[in-house]
């Protein structure tokens, strides 16, 4: 005698119907909600590691005090406008600046307000200089700035009047005014990039020794 065989009896709802298990598919494919998260998930990912090399990159070629380009970002740039100015046949000028008595500020008040000085050089050369300026801290008190497209006379106009309205701003919450000297000059067609800089860092020794607070050309 065949033994009886059970079966699950599934309890219909309400309705009258029976209750049916969720389908899952077999086949080991997502469902298309699922696969758009994830692709969502991997975008985002993305993005975040983009924003990540891109301020990576940005470190590296910055100066972490005040937000100048370093010596790496400025070869970077001077590579740039040196290759602008051969194509378009126009003058690439080249500015040291050098913070007057930057040693006795030091000694005196100490680094925190050195520190002060050079943000605040930075901070006022930025909104003095045009946009397609290149400002870089080359090392210490001095820095390099790239004008392009600007002739010797036009850059020593610049750098002068710049001068003149950082001597009279004194540093923020200080009763401290601090000065520089400056030394301008344009690149020649043969001279390599330490020619000019050398130059320019002659021109700015020049200017010390006139009495500083003072541009010289080179």
């Amino acid at each position: 005698m065949p033994l009886p065989t059970h079966q699950h009896v599934v309890p219909p709802t309400a309705s009258g119907r029976a209750h049916r298990s969720p389908i899952q598919r077999t086949d080991g494919q997502s469902s298309p909600a699922t696969t758009t998260r994830q692709l969502l998930a991997a975008e985002a990912r993305i993005d975040e590691l983009e924003r990540a090399l891109a301020e990576a990159r940005q470190a590296a070629f910055t100066d972490a005090l005040t937000g100048a380009l370093n010596r790496r970002g400025f070869e970077e740039a001077y590579q740039r406008e040196l290759a602008r100015s051969r194509r378009n046949g126009s003058h690439l000028a080249i500015a040291l600046i050098d913070l007057d008595d930057f040693k006795r500020l030091n000694d005196s008040l100490g680094h925190q307000v050195g520190d002060e000085a050079l943000v605040h050089l930075v901070k006022n050369l930025r909104a003095a200089l045009r946009p397609s300026d290149v400002l870089c801290r080359f090392g210490g008190e001095e820095f390099v700035v790239l004008l392009p497209e600007t002739a010797l006379n036009e850059a020593v106009t610049a750098i002068s009047r710049f001068q003149r309205q950082f001597a009279a701003n004194a540093m923020p919450g200080r009763d401290i005014q601090v000065t520089f000297s400056a030394g301008v000059v344009v690149k020649e067609a043969a001279e390599s990039v330490q020619e000019s800089i050398l130059r320019a860092d002659a021109a700015t020794y020049a200017a010390k020794r006139a009495g500083k607070n003072c541009v010289v050309t080179g």
